[in-house]
């Protein structure tokens, strides 16, 4: 499973990496640190799923 973030939909709500920390994170601005196409780490499928379900921008894409 992978996660696709788009930066440029991202406005720094700060949902996705406070409902699944161990997926997601923030920059120094607080936006998404994650770009482009990441690889989700076994075992947490299901948090990546909610962080991207957080996401009122619906900048973050889960592929399965």
């Amino acid at each position: 499973m992978k996660i696709v973030v788009e930066n440029a939909k991202c406005q720094g709500h700060g949902r996705c990496y406070t409902e699944a920390p161990a997926v997601y994170s923030s920059d120094e601005i607080g936006y998404i640190a994650q770009e482009g196409s990441n690889e989700v780490a076994p075992g947490h499928e299901s948090q990546a799923r909610v962080g991207a379900g957080a996401c009122p921008e619906a900048a973050i894409r889960v592929v399965e």
